[in-house]
């Protein structure tokens, strides 16, 4: 127990349980810890555009080949797409079937729409340039530029470039590799010291929610709360547990292993509190730097499992409790929509609401002032949400090195039956970065 107590895992549990109980007795004063939670987010989002940076362009200038750099790229998209595109059916599928919405018989005309204004706007915004406006937006007006914002895929972009450029550069680029990987090993001594302050930041998450919201309010909407998790399980424990044994994995070990990110996750609603310590883990198993660099911060835009099933889900629920009627059309425009507007939801405000609306503006048969109905339990559907989502990116790591030959499967093995303990802050690379990009087939750091 006093092992248990001293774990971070322990810790977490113990401060959602407080958190807990001091919404329930004094819910004014547990309202006002929110900035705790809000602080610990942030203390993490401050390091993460350094820390993406510094490991893929290592990875890159390490991995030597950057055919294979690519190859990374390309297996990881087409992978993205068919677990999405499953993830977006399995939506559409449960809410055919369990009807979540059926018999609310609610008349639009009753619902306020002052709630939803700033999300439509943001969908506006979203999606007025399409395709194309999307693909620009990848492209930062500076270097510095995302750096600032935080914009992931910015960053990752000019990482790729920084990278396959440092790699072609040979002798004249150890001097930077060295610099780079230096920095990395600060961003990870960083993160070991913020980690520290995830108790903190999931007493305040949970103590604020439970206190401004209340227990009960998980009741209003229970049916689409309900049917979504149930929709959550069956992908994460269906369709990503048969991924991960067909790499020859246990689902339930990699879950296991990254007990503390869920902890933390679950808490604060969102997957970018533990990318960090994710993108550590993820090494610590054996998976090649460059790949995991490539596949996690790419995934975080362009594989969002759960989410993709609660866009579906809720473009249903809204037709029927709006009496809407809809036809087999409706229902392939739904899962094509929002096959390309779930691509842009990580960094916006509102993501979840504010896709859904873009989603719903290419349907025009379903009612978007229906959103209002959904708006009231977004934020338990949250917490399904980030957790299916970072399940759904680790295992994807998993695959696609698995599928290129990218992880030292005795590494793995080893760590996910707990013979190698997960050190967050890797030791200085054995040999030296001018050693490492001169050797054939570098797998990076375990």
């Amino acid at each position: 127990m006093r092992r248990f107590a001293k774990s971070l895992f322990g810790q977490v549990v113990f401060a959602l349980a407080l958190g807990v109980i001091l919404g329930l007795a004094v819910p004014d004063m547990a309202a006002k810890l929110k900035p705790l939670g809000d602080g610990f987010i942030k203390l993490i989002k401050m390091i993460i555009p350094v820390l993406v940076f510094c490991v893929v362009v290592h990875g890159i200038a390490g991995a030597g080949d950057l055919k294979r750099v690519g190859k990374v790229g390309v297996k990881a998209l087409i992978y993205f797409e068919v677990l999405t595109t499953l993830a977006l059916a399995l939506g559409l599928l449960v809410a055919m079937v369990f009807k979540p919405g059926a018999g609310m018989n609610i008349d639009i005309s009753t619902l306020d729409a002052s709630a939803m204004s700033a999300y439509v706007s943001n969908a506006d915004k979203l999606t007025s340039g399409g395709t194309v406006e999307f693909l620009m937006k990848l492209i930062p007006t500076t270097v510095v530029n995302p750096f600032a914002t935080g914009d992931i895929l910015q960053v990752l972009l000019f990482a790729v470039l920084f990278g396959c450029a440092l790699s072609q550069l040979g002798d004249h680029g150890k001097p930077v590799v060295r610099l780079i990987d230096a920095t990395s090993q600060v961003m990870f001594k960083i993160m070991g010291l913020i980690i520290r302050l995830a108790p903190l930041g999931v007493l305040g998450a949970v103590a604020f929610t439970v206190g401004q919201y209340g227990i009960s309010s998980l009741k209003q909407l229970g049916m689409l709360v309900l049917v979504f998790y149930g929709s959550v399980a069956v992908f994460v424990f269906g369709v990503l547990a048969v991924v991960m044994r067909m790499c020859g994995f246990s689902l339930f070990k990699l879950l296991r292993y990254l007990r503390e990110e869920l902890a933390v996750v679950f808490a604060t609603t969102s997957s970018d509190s533990v990318l960090p310590q994710i993108i550590a883990k993820l090494r610590h198993l054996g998976i090649r730097d460059s790949t995991v660099g490539l596949v996690i911060p790419t995934g975080y835009s362009f594989n969002l499992d759960a989410f993709s099933i609660y866009i579906t889900l809720a473009a249903v629920f809204i037709a029927q409790a709006t009496n809407t009627p809809i036809s087999t059309v409706d229902l392939l425009s739904i899962l094509a929509v929002a096959l390309i507007t779930s691509k842009g939801a990580h960094g916006v405000p509102g993501s979840a609401i504010v896709i859904l609306a873009a989603t719903l503006q290419a349907i025009p048969a379903i009612p978007a002032i229906g959103l209002v109905l959904v708006l009231s339990v977004d934020w338990f559907m949250g917490i399904a949400r980030a957790l299916g989502n970072l399940v759904g990116n680790c295992v994807a790591t998993v695959a696609v090195g698995a599928w290129n030959g990218d992880i030292d499967r005795e590494q793995a093995h080893a760590v996910l039956n707990g013979d190698r303990p997960a050190n967050l802050v890797p030791p200085a690379p054995e040999p030296e970065a001018d050693e490492v990009m001169a050797t054939p087939g570098y797998q990076g750091r375990a």
